[in-house]
């Protein structure tokens, strides 16, 4: 029987009505991809207020890594809300916070004396990592990639890419922040191979610490292992061999920005991880607390210790209902069960959709890792001409049927894929032969 049970279109008639509210009551300038609203939600089934069960391909943007209210990590909150629902770690101490900065010490990369930092969103955790590699290295410069999402903060925002719909009308944004261009495979320049597209990048890499700022200036490189806003863009290892190469040679501190694609994600624990490079500091987020709002920046004890006492804080960094919903969320995603399905999630997703390549030649490229999978719609498979329209009519045919997708990209021509870690291998693939039909309806109508 399928998972997906429609009583009423997409939106329903309640769903309509809260549009409606939302309109008049939230600031427009807040984008919702799809038109329904919330009832309850379990696993990766979401049941809209007009009874409509829907599949959720979404996971509130790669926050549900062990998908909507598991059970342990409900009653964990429960159990804490009883006892106290707030301190701040800058007025008393508490175990919870405590025993997250435990575990993120012992299961992040790097066999290292480490420590944690926790704070509540991702880009609160990003300015820390700059504030942390600065105060340690006691220079200005960052070097950030382009496609890079780290965060909508002005300092965040600088480091971001895609202008257009992140950064427009919102600055002066912050100084010494240098961009470079990052390797995406899948757009090599014409004329090049892809060896010849990596081995320039590489020697960009290393010529911009002439050309754009001197190593003595270079606080960090941040960079996200898999780009996620940018299109899910697993960045080929000998780029962040170089980096660590270069940090290494210029005391620079490397921050890998795990946001996004950390906490199994990848089917590893932390992409970097397939990688075999260690950075010097992580920063997670998102699955890092089932949903809830949590982050944190690990690493390297010494450069956790830099700045000067009182030097970092939050009110609510490490709230004790979301550090409770860490620690369950973590004994769920870290066993190898769960990391072994996440990996075979690309499988299938690869199997359903790299046949429809040939019907659908518009489809230019699938990749990513694991369970964060992104599909490329091009004009021409040729130029490799961007092609959103083509996205946003597949979205919203899947959502009309019942699946619940996003897109993502440089331009934004791709549909991301961020499915629960366990989702059963049938709801799974009902989602993506929904999405394969509209695909083909798609192209009928739009690519021929």
């Amino acid at each position: 029987m399928p998972s997906i049970q429609l009583k009423t279109p997409i939106p329903g008639p309640k769903s309509q009505e809260l549009l409606a509210r939302r309109a008049a009551a939230v600031s427009a300038a807040l984008y919702q991809s799809v038109p329904i609203a919330y009832a309850r939600a379990s696993g990766s089934l979401v049941e809209d207020v007009d009874g409509n069960i829907l599949l959720d391909l979404v996971g509130g943007i790669g926050a549900l890594a062990v998908g909507h209210a598991p059970a342990a990590v409900s009653q964990a909150i429960q159990a804490q809300a009883e006892k106290y629902l707030h301190v701040c770690p800058i007025v008393a101490n508490y175990e919870p916070y405590i025993e997250v900065c435990e575990q993120l010490n012992a299961i992040t990369p790097g066999d290292y004396p480490k420590k944690t930092l926790l704070a509540n969103g991702g880009a609160e955790a990003v300015e820390n990592a700059v504030k942390l590699a600065r105060a340690y290295t006691k220079r200005p410069a960052i070097i950030c990639f382009e496609g890079g999402y780290h965060g909508r903060t002005n300092l965040t925002m600088s480091l971001t890419s895609k202008y257009g719909l992140f950064k427009k009308g919102f600055g002066p944004f912050a100084p010494e922040i240098y961009r470079l261009p990052l390797p995406n495979l899948y757009r090599t320049p014409p004329g090049m191979t892809e060896e010849h597209y990596l081995e320039w990048s590489l020697w960009n890499l290393e010529n911009a610490l002439i050309a754009q700022v001197d190593p003595s200036a270079i606080a960090a490189i941040l960079i996200e292992p898999i780009i996620g806003e940018g299109g899910f863009i697993p960045v080929p290892t000998p780029f962040l061999q170089k980096i660590r190469e270069i940090c290494d040679r210029h005391n620079i501190v490397m921050i890998a920005d795990e946001i996004q694609c950390g906490f199994g994600r990848s089917g590893k624990l932390f992409a970097i991880e397939h990688t075999g490079v260690v950075p010097d500091l992580i920063i997670t987020a998102k699955s890092l607390a089932a949903g809830t709002p949590l982050s944190a920046v690990t690493g390297r004890a010494e450069i956790l210790d830099a700045p000067h006492l009182g030097g970092v804080g939050s009110t609510y960094g490490g709230n004790p209902l979301a550090c409770v919903a860490a620690l369950e969320a973590i004994k769920l995603i870290n066993r190898p069960e769960t990391l072994a399905n996440a990996a075979g999630i690309e499988n299938k997703v690869r199997t359903t959709f790299e046949p429809l390549q040939a019907e659908i030649p518009v489809m230019g490229d699938i990749r990513g890792r694991g369970a964060m999978m992104a599909l490329e719609f091009v004009k021409d498979p040729l130029t490799k001409e961007p092609w959103p329209e083509f996205v946003i009519s597949v979205i919203q045919k899947c959502t009309t049927r019942g699946v619940l997708l996003l897109r993502a990209g440089l331009y934004s021509n791709c549909i991301r894929l961020l499915p629960q870690l366990d989702i059963p291998s049938d709801q799974l693939q009902e989602g993506l032969d929904i999405m394969a039909g509209a695909m083909v309806e798609t192209y009928q109508e739009m690519g021929k």
